[in-house]
This record gives C-alpha cells, structure tokens and sequence, in this order.
C-alpha cells in the first residue's frame, strides 16, 4: 500500500478534487493531501474559514454545473455524500463517470452486503451510493468508515453547562479516528496508477468498541472532570435535536439508527493496511482535541 509519508514524485502532481472539504474529514484530508504535494480543489457550499481561497469551488455538491466546473484536469475525486437522499446523486455520478476520475467514496461499516434493505435510513443511503457508482462503471474505492471519533464535537454545548452529556444511545462500535479516516483516503487517492489500492470495500475502525458512554468517560479523564452520559428517550431526544434546528428528516435518520443499527464488534487492521500506521484509541482523540471543550 502506498505510503503517504513520502513524496508522490516529481514528475506529476495529482490534482484531486474534495467534496465536503470544510467538515471534520474533508479538513483532514485536504490538510493531509497539500502535505504531500497534491494540488487540491475544494467543493465547499460557503466561501469562508480555511477553504476559502485560491483552489476552492464554491457551489452545491447536487447541482450538476458546479461539478462539472470543479472536475476538468482532476484525477481523484474524495466523494463524501452529504444527503438522506440519493436521487441527486444521479447526476452527480454522471458528472463523475463523464470525467472518469478515479474515486473513493466514504461509506459506513453498517453496510450489510447481504440485506434487502439496510438498518436504518443512513446506511441505507451509503449502500445506495456505492451502488450507484458501482453501477456507472466507476469502480470506486469504497472506505467504509465506522463512526467517528470527530462526532463528540457535539457534545461541546453540554460540556459548557456541566457534566453531564445526554441523547439518544447507539450501540457500541468502533469508533474511529477521522484523521485516520482522512489518512486512508489520501493514501488511495495519492497512489500512482501503478500500485493503485484494490477498490475494497476497506473497513476502517477504531482499535476498541464503544459505547456513549465508554466515550464520555475516555473524554472526562482527558480534561479532568467526572463527566456521565445519561440516555434518553426517544420522544425527549427528538424533540431537544428539534429545538437544536436540526431538520427533521435528519433526527428521524439519527433516532432510528440508534434504535435499529446492530452493535459491532469488529476491529479490523484496514487502517494500518492503508497507512502504515495502527488506529488511534478515543482517549488520544480526546486528550488531542480537549481544548477544544475547555
């Protein structure tokens, strides 16, 4: 597998596009890509913070215009899909497979290759997706993440107020590290044609399984408080994300996948695979980003 520590050469540098460039991964691998050398073009829906600028596109990932804008002259496209709804992306897969990038796409590892129909309405868009560009040809690099590690951001708010975190449980996983995510994406997107990863699927995981709480706690011990997280009902979570200004399809999609979505407890070495490196644990997540909640 192609090691992202060294330079990707001297004669071409890959000029790869990122969708989704200004959220918790998208950062990470454009960070991750400009290290190494790549030239780096950003669909972002707002021209602000640090993906404003030279080598930034500024549209709607669905609006097929703005991505044929952003595809002439790239040779990698990181596809990060950011609907409950896969009837845009139609158009966007054909942009795609007119351009004939190579892909990778980020999934979920709560994808079951031998279901009817997924777990809940989230997973059920990733499978959908892969499907997708599956179907046009494209022969995607699939990195099935597990849930990350970046997603305690939400906690913040609470944190501020005091110590005690509480929503909707989910079953435990392994959770995963985004900037182990970001560096699996960029090693499939700088490899050379000539030792191109396999299209997976990659199944990319933490090194231990988790649940809220195990989580809460890993991050009470980073910043030194006895925090707790306390589960609530379905009808009380809904109507706090509600209050929130989540839209409403989008609590309905969380709250049935911490209802329906099975507990895993795979752990797989697809991270050190891509990266050379083992996956980070949740605590070093935490003592590394615990000022952010100070």
């Amino acid at each position: 597998m192609p090691d992202t520590n060294r330079p990707t050469g001297t004669h071409h540098r890959p000029s790869i596009l990122v969708t989704g460039a200004a959220g918790n991964l998208g950062r990470e691998v454009v960070d991750l890509l400009r290290t190494h050398g790549a030239l780096v073009r950003r669909l972002v829906r707002h021209p602000t913070g640090p993906c404003s600028g030279t080598g930034t596109v500024v549209g709607d990932l669905t609006d097929p215009a703005v991505l044929r804008a952003a595809l002439p002259g790239v040779d990698a496209v990181l596809l990060i899909w950011p609907l409950l709804d896969t009837a845009p992306a139609h158009d966007v897969v054909a942009e795609l497979a007119a351009a004939a990038p190579r892909v990778a796409y980020v999934s979920s590892t709560a994808v079951d290759d031998q279901a009817t129909r997924q777990s809940d309405p989230i997973v059920q868009v990733h499978a959908d997706m892969e499907a997708l560009l599956l179907d046009a040809g494209l022969r995607p690099a699939v990195l099935r993440s597990d849930t990350l590690s970046s997603n305690a951001r939400g906690w913040a708010a609470q944190l501020r107020a005091g110590n005690v975190i509480a929503g909707p449980d989910v079953a435990r996983t392994a959770v995963v590290d985004e900037r182990d995510v970001a560096a699996a994406a960029a090693a499939v997107l700088l490899a050379p044609d000539r030792a191109r990863p396999n299209p997976g699927p990659y199944v990319l995981t933490g090194p231990e399984v988790l649940g809220r709480a195990d989580q809460v706690a890993r991050l009470g011990a980073a910043l030194g408080r006895r925090l707790s997280f306390r589960p609530l009902p379905a009808d009380l979570a809904r109507s706090r994300m509600l209050a929130d200004g989540r839209p409403e399809r989008l609590v309905e999609a969380l709250l049935a996948a911490s209802v329906d979505r099975p507990e895993s407890h795979r752990i797989t070495d697809h991270v050190e695979r891509l990266t050379g490196r083992p996956a980070r644990t949740f605590a070093r997540w935490a003592v590394d980003h615990a000022a952010e909640f100070g």
